[in-house]
């Protein structure tokens, strides 16, 4: 059969065991039968949600990091040390 279009390539899967507390594993099961997915999907999906907020953490301390740079204003420098503080260390 010939196709006109390419066909989607699957990306690779790798197997990867993991121990999660059995509240954390309740929690997954419970969203895993509302949502009408397997748990495997659930942490799937919870893992690539985990990892694309740290990227926009990231992506926003360094938007204020230059932003700090750049500022003239002092009110603004001590605000944006602030926030920057606050992303660094908590609240």
């Amino acid at each position: 059969m010939v196709y006109a279009y390419r066909m989607p390539i699957a990306e690779k899967t790798v197997r990867q065991s993991v121990s999660l507390p059995a509240r954390v594993a309740r929690r997954v099961k419970s969203l895993a039968k509302t949502t009408s997915t397997s748990a495997n999907r659930v942490i799937v999906d919870l893992i690539e949600s985990g990892i694309e907020a740290r990227e926009q953490e990231k992506k926003r301390f360094f938007d204020l990091a230059d932003r700090l740079a750049h500022s003239r204003d002092a009110d603004e420098q001590k605000r944006l040390k602030a926030e920057l503080a606050r992303l660094t260390f908590g609240e």
